[in-house]
Order: structure tokens, then sequence, then C-alpha cells
């Protein structure tokens, strides 16, 4: 049992917050401590703890969790003031309200003490009533502030979490589940923005349709979940092959996928299409059902336009879905980059 647990005073621990005010009493005169307690003895709701070793105050403060310290000034071993700043110090007792009690009534004893972080000071020993308020009102002014200060950071928590959640969800809206690229919804959003954003800055902007040959032979032959694996190894070397930020890369439909590139001519369309087509052959998927290899390969159709107000979003799709049928027509596992949409299309 240690030294504090013999003291005639320690009374059982209660829970750190509830309705009683936890008193922890420092001081090394027995006599002192034993008045405290009478006088507390009869008072609803208080718990009382003594600390005769000055040098143990903070470890036992850590320890009972008190709502209020009472530390006397002038012990031995330890000053007073340097006492307190220790509580200061440390992090389980910074915030923990500290009323000093001193046998002096001076003004620079009690700057001192105010100035070391002391919360109040009391000539020894007040009157029951005095003490009693005192240590009440400190009691409930710091339960007070780390209930709402918890209430508070319980709060940033959840507004954290709920945006967290709804960044995920909305992620989750703009994103095609089996591939991971962007789904058709967010496609249509992006493109529409950049066609906006070229029209006003006349900066090209070109797509690439991106389609899987011989895809429905392969599901044929291999299984839908051997598919679904070829469609995300697809869409992984589409992704990386978006090389700046504003470059997207979205799954069109089934085995379709296309490439938006900002602020790109056609000579870069050709350069990322060529890429791309021959990165995905690279990939030696085994198709032995293909009429091209016998491996998975993809034709590519590549459109650009400097876009006018007067047109329409549309043309720059189907002139690259055009470029991807002549790619499909004239034999598959090529790009076919269309030269000027609207000399077609007008």
């Amino acid at each position: 049992m240690s030294d504090r647990a013999r003291q005639p005073f320690s009374a059982a621990e209660p829970p750190v917050f509830s309705d009683n005010v936890v008193v922890l009493l420092v001081d090394d005169q027995i006599m002192v401590g034993e008045a405290v307690r009478r006088a507390l003895s009869d008072e609803p709701n208080i718990v009382f703890h003594y600390c005769a070793r000055p040098a143990e105050a903070v470890a036992v403060a850590k320890e009972v969790k008190p709502t209020v310290i009472l530390q006397d000034l002038v012990m031995p071993g330890i000053d007073g003031l340097e006492l307190v700043r220790r509580y200061r110090q440390d992090p389980a007792t910074v915030r923990i309200p500290i009323i000093v009690l001193s046998t002096k009534d001076e003004p620079a004893v009690k700057s001192a003490a105010f100035a070391a972080g002391a919360n109040d000071y009391l000539v020894k020993l007040p009157d029951n009533i005095e003490l009693v308020a005192r240590l009440r009102y400190h009691s409930d002014a710091y339960v007070s502030r780390v209930q709402r200060d918890a209430a508070d950071c319980a709060l940033r928590e959840s507004q954290r979490a709920l945006i967290e959640a709804n960044l995920e969800l909305q992620r989750l809206t703009r994103v095609d589940g089996l591939t991971g690229l962007a789904n058709r919804r967010y496609f249509d959003e992006f493109f529409t923005a950049e066609w906006k954003r070229a029209v006003r800055t006349q900066t090209p902007l070109s797509v690439l349709m991106i389609d899987i040959d011989c895809f429905k032979r392969y599901n044929d032959t291999y299984g839908h979940l051997a598919g679904d694996q070829v469609l995300r190894q697809v869409a992984e070397t589409i992704q990386r092959n978006c090389g700046r930020s504003t470059d997207l890369g979205a799954r069109y439909g089934g085995e379709e996928f296309i490439m938006v590139l900002c602020n790109t001519p056609i000579t870069g369309i050709r350069a990322v299409g060529e890429t791309l087509r021959q990165d995905i052959a690279d990939l030696k998927l085994r198709h032995m059902a293909s009429v091209v290899a016998d491996h998975v390969t993809v034709s590519i159709g590549g459109a650009s336009i400097i876009p006018r107000l007067s047109q329409s979003e549309a043309l720059l799709i189907d002139a690259a879905d055009r470029a991807l049928y002549r790619a499909k027509d004239g034999g598959r596992n090529r790009l076919v980059v269309d030269g000027d949409p609207m000399a077609v299309v007008r």
C-alpha cells in the first residue's frame, strides 16, 4: 500500500466526470490535510484526496484525476510555484484548476502564483463556506470546459467523417465500378465543361475512342470473369497514358473506352494513341479467339478540333467514332486519326 493510500483522508476514486467535485490537496502538513478533510467531510458530492509528498504530486494528480487542486506554496524539497509550473507543463494536468494556499496575503506573492499558472489564491485556512464555494466554482468550470471541448472535438470529427463520406460518395458516382476509370456520366459532364473552356480559349480539344478487338469472342472463349480482368488491365493502361491532370480516361460503354486530351493538337493524339495501342499489345493478354492476333489488341479512333461557339460538342465525338470505325474496318489493331472533323460536318 502506498504512503498516500495510508493517509486517513483518502477516499475511493470516483469516475472522472461524475457529479462529484474531486479535490486533491497537496500540503506537507498533515494537520492542514486533516483540517481540510473535516471541512469537506459533510459536503455532498465532494471526494477528497491528499498528497503529503510534493515530489509525488504530479503523479498523484494524474492517477486520481482531480477536478480541482489545492496547492500549498511553502513545502520542503520543492518550491510551491515550481510545482504549479510542473502541473502546467504536463498534458495530463495542464488544464486542471489550481487554488494556491498560502499563509501570506501579499500582492507580490499572489502575482507570482498567478504568473506560475494558479487559478485562485486563498490565505489558509479560509472559512468553510468560502473554501467550498471556490472548490465547486473552479471544478464546475473545469468540467464544463473539458466537456465542451470534448463535444467540439466530437463534432469536428463527425464533420470530418461526413466530409470524407461525401467525397467518397461523390467519387463513387463518378467512377466505373469495374475498371476504376471515370464512368459515362462523369465523362459527359467533364467533356461538356472542357468543350466550353476550349470554345472560350480557342485551344484544341481531342478525344481517342478505344475499342477492344474481338471482345465478345474473348468472353465466349475465356468467360466473363476473365473478360472483366482484361477490361481492368486495359483501363489501367489507359490511366497510365493520361499523362496530365487535365487528361481523362473513361469507360464509354461495354468494351469501349474514351480519352479526353485537353489542349492537344492532332500530332499529340497521334503520339498518345499509338503509344496506348502498343502498350496494350505489350500486355500479351492471350486471346486465341481473336481474328487479329494471339493476344488482346485495340482499335483506336482519334479526332481533334478547336471548337467554335456555333458548333455542337457531339461533332468531336462523332468524328472520333467514325475514325474508330475506319480503324476496325481497316483490319483492327490500329490507330486512325480524323484529320479535320470540320471538313465533314460544318
